[in-house]
């Protein structure tokens, strides 16, 4: 019975970290699909690659990861009448923004004042996403 005790706290401690493992691996999972789509837009050539979009990237890069992936997903969503797949990537990044973060809610809101192609957003969105699986 003594025995009994240890073995079950660390099969408890064990169950909880194959969740915590479990959570990495999806969230790797979403962010590597999601390449995998800004792969394919880039790839695809359509005329509304040079309409404006809001550019999240510039100005301060005091915005965390986190952040950059809930406006990325306003922005991705605002796009998806031109691209189809941004659709898909929409949903990628908001999962991702919902597992990371209990503090923003995404789509997040985003500030018009600059501006950039939707090629070069989905360009700066995918070393973003690069970068994260990196890590």
């Amino acid at each position: 019975m003594s025995i009994l005790v240890p073995v079950l706290l660390t099969l408890l401690a064990l169950s909880g970290s194959q969740g915590h493992t479990a959570a990495l691996l999806q969230t790797s999972k979403l962010l590597k699909e999601s390449i995998r789509l800004l792969s394919h837009l880039l790839r695809s050539e359509v005329s509304c690659d040079k309409m404006n979009v809001t550019n999240i990237f510039a100005g301060d890069k005091e915005d965390d990861n986190i952040e950059i992936l809930c406006k990325a997903s306003t922005v991705a969503w605002e796009g998806r009448s031109c691209h189809r797949p941004l659709e898909g990537l929409y949903l990628n990044l908001v999962e991702v923004v919902q597992r990371k973060s209990t503090v923003l809610q995404a789509p997040c809101p985003v500030a018009a004042a600059n501006t950039t192609s939707l090629h070069d957003f989905l360009m700066n969105l995918d070393r973003v996403l690069q970068r994260l699986v990196k890590d």
